[in-house]
């Protein structure tokens, strides 16, 4: 999942990286820090404040321990 994910996000294609990312959450995968730095970093490149402060606020809640790379 992971590897997938990323490499949408290097070769630009954020909507295919957004859409593995749910179909991870809908097949019970969870999604751990590398996936986040991820989308994440979809986020910033691509200027998608909103999914940015959505995908916080989910790290947030899912008690995900913080972490420099992360926070």
């Amino acid at each position: 999942w992971n590897v997938m994910i990323a490499a949408y996000v290097q070769h630009w294609r954020g909507k295919e990286a957004f859409q593995l990312f749910e179909k991870m959450q809908l097949e019970d995968v969870i999604p751990d820090k590398v996936t986040y730095i991820s989308i994440l970093s979809l986020c910033a490149s691509q200027g998608v404040l909103a999914e940015g402060k959505h995908m916080h606020a989910f790290i947030v809640d899912s008690g995900i321990e913080s972490d420099v790379t992360v926070a």
